[in-house]
C-alpha cells in the first residue's frame, strides 16, 4: 500500500483537545454508516462474545529543558537512554541542562537518539518533572505544548495497571469500569492483554511504500487464561471484539508465534495493512486516526481502503471529533 492512499483532508477544528462525554460512536457495517451511543454499542455485543482490552499504563516521560521537549524512551542502566527530541542543531557531545540540575549529553544521533545523563534517572525523577506524552496534534490544537491537570485522568484508561506505554490506547478512553461490568452481566467475556505503545505505533510513515516502512518493536504480553478463553470463545462460535488497534496488533501477532496457547510475551513489529489477513479480530473498535499513519493502514486492512475513506468522509461531514481525544468508530466484517 502507498502512503499517499492514506491521505485525507479534515478541518483543524475537529481535532479533539479533550474527551467528550458522552462519546459519539460511528457504526460501520457493510456500506451503512450509523451513529449510535455507548449504551447502544454495549447492547450490540452479544452473550458469548469477548471484548479484548489493553491494560497498559502511560508513563510520564516527556521532559522540558526550556523550550526543548525530550521524550525518554528506554534505558538499561538509568543513565544511558534512548530519547526522541529535535537534535538537528546539536552536535555529538553537546550537553543540555534538564530540570533539577541534571545534565544530558548527546552520544548518538538517529531516530531515536542516544544520550547519557549525569545521574541515574529513576521513576521518582520523572514523577517530579515529566509530563504525559500527549500527541503533538493535541498540543497544536490547544496552542499549548504542556499538559493540563485533567490530562492525568483523561489520558489513562480506567483499567490502566501495567506501566510502560508512551501513548494511551485511546479507544479504551470511551469506556468506564461500569461499562465493562455491564458487558460482563450481559455474558460478554472481558479479556486483558498488554501492549506498551512505543515508536512502532506513533512514529509517522515516511516511506511511500508501506512495505519499506520500518516498524519498531513493542512489548506485548498475554496470560495463559486469556489465551485459553480466546480459543474457547472461537470454538463456541463467539466473536472477538478488539478494543483498539493496539489490542488488534497483539491478537494478529499470535498466528506468527510457534506456541502461544499457554500465553505469550515478547516483542511485535507487525504492520497490518490491506492484503494481510486478520485471523482473530472479528470486530474492531477504534478512534479516527491521522492521515498517512500505520493505524489508518490497520483499519484499511481490516475493512478495506475505500470503505474507510467513505466512512471518514461521512464522519467529517457529521462533525465527529478526531484522533486521540475524539470519537469512536466500530468496524464490522
Amino acid at each position: 500500500m502507498k502512503r499517499s492512499e492514506l491521505q485525507f483532508d479534515y478541518p483543524e477544528n475537529l481535532v479533539a483537545t479533550e474527551p467528550s462525554r458522552p462519546s459519539r460512536v460511528l457504526w460501520v457495517e457493510g456500506s451503512e454508516f450509523q451513529e449510535i451511543s455507548i449504551p447502544e454499542l454495549i447492547a450490540k455485543i452479544p452473550k458469548g462474545d469477548a471484548l479484548v482490552v489493553n491494560d497498559t499504563k502511560v508513563l510520564k516521560r516527556r521532559v522540558f529543558a526550556g523550550d526543548l521537549e525530550i521524550l525518554f524512551l528506554t534505558t538499561k542502566d538509568q543513565k544511558n537512554w534512548q530519547v526522541l527530541f529535535p537534535s538537528k542543531k546539536y552536535s555529538l557531545g553537546s550537553e543540555i541542562e534538564l530540570p533539577l540540575g541534571v545534565k544530558m549529553k548527546l552520544t548518538a544521533k538517529g531516530r531515536p537518539q542516544t544520550v547519557e545523563t549525569s545521574e541515574p534517572l529513576l521513576e521518582e525523577y520523572f514523577e517530579k518533572v515529566a509530563e504525559l506524552p500527549l500527541p503533538p496534534y493535541i498540543q497544536k490544537a490547544r496552542g499549548d505544548r504542556h499538559t493540563v491537570v485533567l490530562d492525568e485522568s483523561w489520558y489513562q484508561t480506567a483499567w490502566a495497571t501495567k506501566a510502560g506505554s508512551f501513548a494511551a490506547p485511546t479507544a479504551s478512553l470511551h469506556f468506564t469500569k461500569e461499562d465493562l461490568e455491564a458487558l460482563r452481566k450481559n455474558g460478554v467475556q472481558i479479556l486483558r492483554i498488554t501492549l506498551h505503545v512505543g515508536l512502532g505505533t506513533f512514529l509517522p510513515v515516511t516511506a511511500e511504500d508501506l512495505n519499506d516502512h520500518e516498524m519498531h518493536e513493542e512489548f506485548f504480553e498475554m496470560s495463559g487464561e486469556t489465551a485459553t478463553q480466546l480459543q474457547k470463545i472461537r470454538q463456541q462460535g463467539g466473536k472477538i471484539w478488539a478494543l483498539g488497534t493496539t489490542t488488534a496488533r497483539v491478537l494478529e501477532t499470535l498466528p506468527t508465534l510457534k506456541d502461544w496457547q499457554g500465553g505469550a510475551s515478547g516483542f511485535t513489529k507487525i504492520l497490518l495493512q490491506p492484503g494481510r489477513q486478520f485471523h482473530w479480530v472479528d470486530r474492531l473498535l477504534t478512534n479516527f486516526h491521522q492521515p498517512e499513519s500505520t493505524l489508518l493502514a490497520l483499519v484499511a486492512g481490516f475493512s478495506g481502503l475505500e470503505k474507510v475513506k467513505s466512512a471518514y468522509r461521512y464522519a467529517i461531514t457529521k462533525r465527529f471529533r478526531l484522533f486521540s481525544y475524539g470519537d469512536l468508530s466500530v468496524w464490522v466484517k
